[in-house]
């Protein structure tokens, strides 16, 4: 059993229907949203061996299993299969938005440049969201790991593509030496194009990085965050400017941000009056995808229906989410807590 598995064989039964409430999703990598059976089957049709996707050893060694996902996607069929396939899997969990953090980085060789990869993950995006019915909105990711002329020629091509499929600029890879106050340009030309700040923060490293994230680079949410628990005037910050926390409890344990699920420190933070949504960050390589992240936040941490109800409208009300949807939303939440 995996470690989510384990943690929920008490589950107890007669509760509110987690999968009917409606709920964003805010914190996926794309790559690693792929199904375990269409990474085999990609890998059998080029003659490679599947990577593993688990076993590894900190965040290093995470980083390593990312990137080997990367082989059975620089075919153009293979990509448009993975966007389709995971806009299905959030339907079928109850996501109605999912802002989806992408790297066109990956991408620009194969198709031609940043701006050329970026059209089409937005192009392929589009068929997935009418295709399964969830909103969608694209998040370019910065590598805080390469140069700062990379990090600006991303957020430009975000830019360029701000209401037209992009909605925000995230920053993520090891925080470890790589401070967010360095990507401030890359943000500032985000910001100006309209797109919200969202970087990883407060992971790897403490309160400090959440507080370069807000900071620096004026985030409107912070993804991870949750090292914010060590500052108690942070948190207060948080909860009185209203900056929600992206938060993923499975991912924090297996890259060994808390000791154990038990222990996250989200019932915490939003007893403190923070804003969290719950999400799953890299589902094939950490196991659960948002519905059991959800199920965990009810059974292990012990959040209430009210709570959750809270972070499922945190994640959709401070997006850029289409106004039609964040409206459908907030009458289904509501309506799910009142049955």
């Amino acid at each position: 059993m995996t470690i989510v598995e384990t943690e929920l064989a008490g589950a107890a039964p007669g509760a509110r229907d987690l999968r009917a409430l409606p709920k964003g999703h805010l914190h996926l990598h794309l790559e690693a949203g792929m199904r375990p059976a269409t990474l085999a089957a990609l890998c059998g049709e080029i003659g490679i061996e599947p990577p593993a996707t688990s076993g590894f050893s900190g965040f290093t060694e995470f980083g390593q299993c990312y990137r080997s996902l990367l082989a059975v996607l620089r075919e153009p069929a293979n990509l448009e299969r993975l966007l389709d396939e995971v806009l299905e899997d959030q339907a079928a969990d109850g996501v109605v938005y999912v802002e989806l953090g992408v790297s066109p980085t990956f991408y620009a060789e194969v198709y031609g440049g940043l701006d050329a990869a970026l059209a089409q993950l937005v192009s392929y995006a589009e068929k997935a969201s009418e295709r399964h019915g969830v909103a969608v909105g694209l998040m370019p990711t910065v590598d805080r790991t390469a140069s700062a002329e990379e990090a600006v020629a991303v957020a430009r091509s975000a830019a360029a593509f701000a209401g037209r499929g992009v909605v925000s600029l995230g920053l993520a890879n090891d925080e470890r030496g790589f401070p967010c106050r360095d990507f401030a340009e890359a943000f500032a030309i985000a910001k100006k194009a309209g797109l919200q700040a969202t970087p990883h923060a407060g992971e790897l490293v403490g309160p400090e990085s959440v507080r370069e994230a807000i900071d620096d680079l004026a985030a409107d949410r912070v993804l991870h965050g949750v090292r914010a628990i060590e500052d108690d005037a942070l948190v207060a910050e948080l909860a009185a400017r209203g900056i929600p926390l992206d938060v993923c409890p499975t991912s924090n344990v297996l890259l060994d941000v808390v000791e154990t699920l038990a222990d996250h420190p989200l019932p915490h933070l939003l007893a403190a009056g923070v804003r969290c949504s719950i999400n799953a960050d890299d589902p094939i390589l950490f196991g659960p995808n948002i519905l059991a992240e959800y199920e965990v936040c009810r059974t292990v941490l012990g959040l209430d229906d009210t709570q959750l109800a809270a972070c499922a409208w945190t994640s959709i009300e401070t997006t850029l989410a289409p106004s039609a949807v964040k409206a459908r939303a907030k009458e289904r939440i509501d309506a799910w807590l009142a049955s």
